[in-house]
């Protein structure tokens, strides 16, 4: 019971920071909103890293697997705050929920883990839940729908990753190291933004940074109920309410930009849901050796 209530409030402030990262999207790049966040965070998990044990946790044991999550993860921020940008908040959060899916997929290829025709069956089902959101050859669909796509791509990348981890390093170190691996790979992408991007760098005001690092607060503190949610309970309990995003996510669209979803958007969100589930389903099944 301490598990569940921890999960719930950490997929609402992902949403608020969901939404105001849209908000500051219509203003700044992309790539400055993640420095903001990315910065916030660091700060935060070095307070976290020093109350926790002090120097000695900065150091990992498996410093190439932290640095190659910490790039998945930084990668699948950049894109899906790209596709905010162009989308409706319910959408981007729905089209991105299909990660699961490309997290069975790599733990195949690159892990070697077994998926019998149930799992790929639902594999399948959520792919044609995100074809119903994207709806390709209509007018409805764009290619801003491509970043959150990636988004998930490059977040199941960093999920396979943690699982080779295991729990070699505790969560203050790979929230330490997954926040200075970003603020480092949005440092370096800010020059490139002012030689190559039209607009260039865009100084933002005392009001976009104080939103800006209000989003870095909600993230990592959500991001860190996260950790402390899946210690308190089982995987197979806390994943069907993971996906109470869908619809906090489009509460803060509809609060905030009064996008309301369509259809088509709330019925390919219950598909891929339905194959969320039934993938967490099989995934307890296995655990108990059926």
């Amino acid at each position: 019971m301490r598990g569940i209530p921890l999960l719930l409030a950490s997929v609402s402030l992902f949403s608020v920071a969901d939404g105001l990262t849209k908000r500051l999207g219509e203003t700044l790049p992309a790539v400055e909103l993640a420095w903001l966040r990315y910065a916030t965070t660091l700060v935060i998990a070095s307070i976290l890293l020093l109350r926790a044990s002090g120097r000695g946790l900065l150091r990992s044991r498996a410093p190439g697997l932290q640095v190659l999550r910490g790039l998945g993860i930084v990668a699948s921020a950049l894109m899906f705050i790209t596709g905010l940008q162009h989308l409706p908040l319910a959408e981007a959060t729905a089209i991105n929920f299909v990660s699961p899916a490309f997290v069975t997929v790599l733990s195949v290829v690159f892990l070697g883990e077994r998926a019998g025709w149930r799992r790929w069956s639902a594999i399948g089902v959520g792919m044609l839940g995100m074809l119903i959101i994207l709806r390709p050859g209509s007018d409805a669909f764009t290619l801003a729908a491509l970043f959150p796509i990636g988004s998930a791509v490059a977040w199941a990348s960093a999920v396979t990753v943690t699982r080779r981890i295991g729990a070699v390093d505790p969560p203050e170190t790979t929230l330490f190291w997954t926040a200075g691996v970003g603020f480092a790979v949005v440092t370096l992408l800010l020059p490139l933004l002012m030689l190559f991007s039209p607009a260039g760098v865009t100084l933002p005001s005392l009001a976009q940074i104080g939103l800006g690092v209000l989003v870095g607060i909600f993230s990592a503190a959500a991001q860190y109920m996260v950790v402390l949610a899946y210690r308190a309970a089982p995987a197979s309990v806390l994943a069907p309410f993971s996906y109470t995003q869908l619809l906090t996510s489009g509460l803060v669209g509809v609060a905030m930009f009064g996008h309301v979803p369509d259809g088509w958007t709330l019925l390919g969100a219950a598909v891929i849901a339905a194959s969320g589930l039934y993938m967490a389903h099989r995934e307890r099944v296995r655990a108990r050796g059926g």
